[in-house]
């Protein structure tokens, strides 16, 4: 097993935070011993696994170009990128879902209240059937010519419904909108339609389906933001900083690609080092891999759970990693939630589902232990 996880825990819930692989721990340490000793730290060094961590999560991402990612230190640092560059009118609005993570509506919130503009929420449908195929409907209609940014995940944060990013992001193209998405709780595990989107940014916090250390994040712009203006003015963004030596010659001149988007200090000796070969095995499980497993987990499972009242959405929307289970009506959730940690089945409560989201390191025995506290039986 490549991770510490007890016998008797039953953690379903990576898209709370991921466990440290033991590789990806041991990287850390050896990030920690090096740092004992700077003198042996090379200017070179402080370059190299920059390009590295970029290089691999463009190829996660599906992106290419990896000089167009930039390594940041959380999600709401990248958005806060975007909304700086973001050209609303007074009048525009930038549509987003209902319920969605935070750090993907605050900095629409802030733009909009400053410059005029309006922030759409799309909330879910109200609907016993269809919640997905409903919901992407519903945000289809909200994009039209006075959208100036479509705002979303590529799966709901809480309950795992998917959206259908191409579809709604041609849309967005169509009116001149740009497209931001919180690849958080999917890239990783699930595969990121990239070339049918064709986003304008894609954030993604390192610390979950990415199975690397928390503070540190990764942040993919298109062409429209490459000219943007950055959030901080950096050394190490600027061209020609590999010369220690010449960093007095000052220049406005930013380095290719997003350098001018990385945080200050990106070059940590500890965690960088821990989040390429955290996206070493990410990239050898593959999503492929990734959802086949859950969904293998999931299969004996989910009718016990919906004869018991349970609802799960269809398949077609939503990913095996990343599962919403919304109990009967009345139940209470609070005696729910200590079943769980009675029986030490780890989920997270979100709003009014139960969040579930199995990894490679989760066994038959996690689910019929979740199935049975849930079910009663």
């Amino acid at each position: 097993m490549s991770f510490l996880i007890d016998p008797d825990v039953h953690y379903l819930n990576c898209a709370y935070m991921s466990p440290l692989a033991h590789a990806v721990e041991e990287a850390g340490r050896v990030g920690m011993a090096r740092k004992q000793r700077p003198w042996t730290i090379r200017p070179e060094d402080f370059f190299v696994e920059v390009e590295d961590v970029k290089a691999r999560f463009a190829e996660v991402l599906g992106a290419g170009r990896p000089e167009q990612v930039a390594v940041l230190p959380s999600v709401s640092y990248g958005m806060a990128i975007v909304a700086r560059n973001l050209r609303l009118r007074p009048g525009q609005h930038i549509v987003v879902a209902g319920e969605q993570f935070p750090s993907n509506v605050h900095p629409w919130r802030r733009i909009a209240a400053q410059r005029g503009g309006e922030v759409r929420t799309v909330t879910v449908p109200d609907v016993a059937e269809g919640r997905g195929a409903a919901w992407n409907e519903a945000l289809l209609a909200a994009i039209d010519e006075r959208t100036a940014l479509l705002a979303l995940g590529h799966v709901h944060w809480a309950d795992g419904t998917r959206f259908d990013l191409p579809r709604l992001a041609a849309r967005a193209r169509e009116v001149g909108a740009l497209v931001v998405v919180d690849g958080t709780q999917s890239v990783g595990a699930l595969a990121f339609p990239f070339d049918e989107v064709q986003p304008d940014a894609v954030v993604c916090a390192a610390y979950k389906w990415l199975l690397g250390p928390y503070g540190l994040a990764f942040g993919w712009f298109g062409e429209a933001l490459q000219d943007g203006e950055p959030l901080e003015e950096t050394w190490c963004g600027r061209r020609g900083s590999e010369d220690f030596a010449g960093l007095v010659h000052y220049t406005d001149d930013y380095g290719p690609g997003s350098a001018r988007f990385d945080v200050g200090q990106r070059s940590n000796f500890i965690t960088l080092p821990m989040a390429i070969e955290a996206l070493r095995l990410v990239t050898a499980w593959g999503p492929a891999r990734i959802q086949a497993h859950a969904a293998s987990l999931w299969a004996p499972i989910v009718e016990p759970l919906r004869r018991a009242g349970y609802r799960i959405e269809d398949p077609a929307w939503r990913g095996e990693h990343l599962v919403g289970l919304r109990p009967p009506a009345g139940t209470d959730m609070s005696a729910i939630a200590s079943r769980l940690a009675a029986a030490r089945v780890h989920v997270s409560m979100r709003g009014t589902a139960i969040r579930v989201s199995p990894h490679v390191y989760n066994t038959p025995e996690d689910m019929q232990a979740l199935a049975a506290v849930l079910t009663g039986r």
